[in-house]
């Protein structure tokens, strides 16, 4: 994935949306540090529906449900 500095990317903005807009996500970075990842909205229900879809495939009833401030227990 292409990075892109965040004064890059404020001296040519349009650009850059152009690209996510057509399906070519970038990450945003300031000093070395990740600051966004800018996709198009599209590209980013898929990724979202995909990530969803894997958490669903290794969840164990009850995995997402539990409290927090109890110690988990491996149910396997």
């Amino acid at each position: 994935m292409e990075q892109v500095n965040i004064s890059e990317l404020r001296a040519n903005l349009l650009d850059y949306l152009k690209k996510a807009q057509q399906g070519q996500p970038f990450i945003v970075t300031s000093n070395g540090q990740t600051l966004a990842t800018i996709c198009a909205l599209d590209a980013l229900k898929k990724y979202s529906r995909k990530n969803l879809k894997e958490v669903g495939e290794n969840a164990i009833a009850n995995d997402i449900i539990d409290p927090l401030d109890k110690p988990w227990e491996n149910r396997q």
